[in-house]
């Protein structure tokens, strides 16, 4: 499977499990006044460890917690490997890729140059870029700290997870994927998601600083609050203690592709651990970085509840700000809650479970509000049944579960999709056809399912029927930019893969 059919029906399927499997939602005994902290904590640690216990087992989780209250760890612990060809286990010390946490670094050292009187939020950036669009004049470094640039998303670009994401880049290489692109938008008019509006800010961290980015961050971040184990590092040396990022196929974990750090930077590629990430949260709380009014344009929304470098919002009925990041292989998630002191950070090195979920889920642990524990998905089910019989009996073990839970959102197009893309990574054309077909019969609109089957007709060499197939899943979805993007190469004679 590509990466860019990964990406895409990730998101949704990542959460997918069986309704006769899944446990019921559960509230840990709330404790009261009388209650001894100590045994409430031990119960805390506990439920979360049992949680964790059931994500290793049932959600493929990997990866590193830590879960503190006024910066004193209640829960700090390890699961799975960081390298599972060396059989390494993950510790707390393991660094991870952490992706798109790195934005809210980026956020406050342009906070931070602002109080040094070198930059101002409302500059426009191209007094900070040389070659800048016209069209790009009126954004500000405002608009792209709070992804209301209109700037188009480079990582979006129907080409990036199978080609562009994974080459090596100049700063101005990167920008020029975009540079040419029209707005998507008039700046500040909506809040769209943009990679590229923070790389461009780590263009301007360095022009003011007279600093490459990540010199400027360890001096005026990392080292002042002894975050020892966080860096950016672009000349791809290895990281003692640092994870390997890997995809699930199947029930099985597979290495996920290697992304450049030069191809995520100020929009994502730190490393970090979970106890330096504690020390980050804690700063956060007083002047120590820069001052409290920085602090609160920082935790100001703008529009959509995104602000610099975080996301605003309410969980459990207490307000708070919080981030994920997803890069191939890894998945990371801070959560904090200002007004409890209570900071939730996971940080995962395998595709399956969203490091965002269990974060939540382990909040709501804390707090005694209700959580569901990881159960088996519908995914591993069905893929065990194909390979100890074959994928009929998985359809019709399919079409039982849903007559059974009519209402169960685990058996979803996206799981059937993902599924079909795992058995064709495997090799098992026949069974991920059959998948493909089941599918598109269930989902008549599944435009996917044709991705996957002209897929599966270009690795037995029909290009003819592949490009069939990619214009029937455009006629489906005007916005399947990834069969456009195959579409497009087929017919310029490139290679499709």
């Amino acid at each position: 499977m590509t990466t860019k059919r990964r990406g895409r029906w990730a998101a949704l399927a990542g959460a997918c499990a069986l309704a006769a499997s899944l446990a019921t939602a559960q509230t840990p005994p709330a404790t009261d006044g009388a209650t001894n902290a100590a045994a409430a904590a031990t119960s805390i640690a506990a439920n979360i460890d049992a949680y964790l216990q059931a994500a290793v087992r049932d959600a493929h989780f990997s990866g590193s917690v830590l879960v503190a209250r006024d910066g004193v760890p209640l829960f700090d612990a390890s699961y799975g490997l960081a390298n599972i060809e060396t059989g390494t286990p993950n510790t707390p010390s393991t660094i991870f890729r952490i992706a798109s946490l790195t934005k809210q670094f980026t956020a406050m050292a342009i906070l931070q140059l602002e109080e040094q009187g070198k930059l101002k939020v409302d500059d426009p950036i191209c007094r900070y870029l040389a070659d800048c669009p016209k069209s790009w004049r009126p954004i500000t470094l405002h608009h792209l700290l709070t992804h209301t640039s209109g700037i188009r998303n480079f990582s979006s670009l129907p080409d990036w997870d199978e080609d562009l994401g994974l080459r090596r880049y100049r700063r101005d290489e990167l920008v020029d994927l975009v540079r040419g692109l029209p707005l998507e938008f008039t700046p500040g008019e909506k809040h769209k998601y943009s990679n590229s509006g923070y790389h461009l800010l780590g263009l301007a961290i360095e022009r003011a600083s007279g600093k490459t980015y990540a010199q400027y961050l360890h001096d005026a971040i990392f080292a002042p609050l002894g975050m020892l184990h966080t860096a950016y590092t672009e000349n791809r040396e290895l990281v003692p203690g640092r994870a390997t990022g890997y995809y699930s196929r199947g029930t099985r974990f597979v290495g996920a592709p290697f992304v450049d750090p030069t191809a995520s930077y100020a929009a994502g590629g730190l490393t970090s651990t979970t106890g330096d990430l504690l020390r980050w949260d804690q700063a956060l709380y007083a002047d120590t970085l820069v001052s409290r009014a920085s602090r609160e344009r920082m935790f100001t929304a703008f529009k959509d509840g995104y602000a610099y470098g975080w996301r605003i919002g309410e969980a459990y009925g207490r307000r708070t700000t919080e981030h994920s990041g997803s890069l191939n292989g890894f998945s990371s998630y801070l959560l904090r809650f200002p007004d409890a002191r209570v900071t939730v950070i996971v940080l995962g090195n395998s595709d399956r479970m969203s490091a965002g979920r269990a974060g939540r889920d382990l909040a709501a642990i804390v707090f005694g509000a209700p959580y569901a524990q990881p159960a088996r998905s519908a995914r591993d089910v069905l893929w065990t049944t194909i390979v100890d019989k074959d994928a009929a009996a998985a359809i019709a073990q399919y079409q039982a579960l849903a007559r059974a839970k009519p209402d169960d959102p685990g058996l979803n197009e996206n799981m059937l999709l993902h599924l079909g893309y795992d058995l064709f990574e495997d090799r098992r054309l026949d069974a991920a056809a059959a998948i493909f077909d089941f599918t598109l019969a269930t989902f008549p609109t599944s435009s996917g399912s044709y991705d996957g089957m002209a897929e599966i007709a270009l690795d037995r060499g029909d290009r003819n029927k592949a490009a069939a197939l990619f214009k029937r899943a455009v006629a489906l979805d005007a916005d399947d930019d990834y069969a456009t993007y195959r579409l497009a190469r087929l017919k310029r004679g490139g290679k499709a893969d």
